[in-house]
């Protein structure tokens, strides 16, 4: 049986570690996504508190409004957080194959369960963004006015 040259096995490392790198592709994507929504959220919230002294008539509602967005803003920050996370540990995955090739130990253990872990870290992200975008929605006011 011929030995696997050097390069070749680079090469195969490389192929491992792509799909993880289109990964962090989406996931850098969905982050670009969510923190476009927390800066709307925040400029949102600082008109209405810059409304609110000369606006007496509306306060209550006002209010409530500021409230929401302040609880959209929560689940927004989570969902950032849990993505950061993610591609933290989809990083960690990437770095672990390639020094499991070179330093020859099973990394195998230690791959799957930092991708299991991103994979749930993803979901609860996802999660809570979905939350998010049901409160955006259930708190839309057309033609309320």
């Amino acid at each position: 049986m011929l030995e696997e040259s050097p390069l070749t096995m680079i090469a195969h490392v490389i192929q491992l570690a792509v799909a993880p790198v289109f990964l962090l592709t989406g996931i850098g994507g969905i982050l670009a996504v969510m923190t476009s929504r927390l800066g709307r959220i925040v400029d949102r919230a600082r008109v209405l508190e810059e409304q609110t002294p000369f606006n007496a008539a509306h306060q209550d509602r006002t209010q409530k409004e500021l409230a929401t967005l302040s609880h959209r803003a929560q689940l927004i920050s989570v969902s950032i957080g849990l993505c950061t996370v993610t591609a933290l540990l989809v990083s960690s995955v990437i770095a672990i194959l390639f020094l499991g090739s070179f330093l020859t130990f099973d990394a195998s253990l230690a791959v799957a369960l930092l991708f299991v872990a991103a994979m749930l870290a993803f979901i609860a992200a996802l999660l809570s963004f979905l939350r998010e975008v049901f409160l955006a929605i259930a708190s839309l006011q057309i033609g309320k006015r």
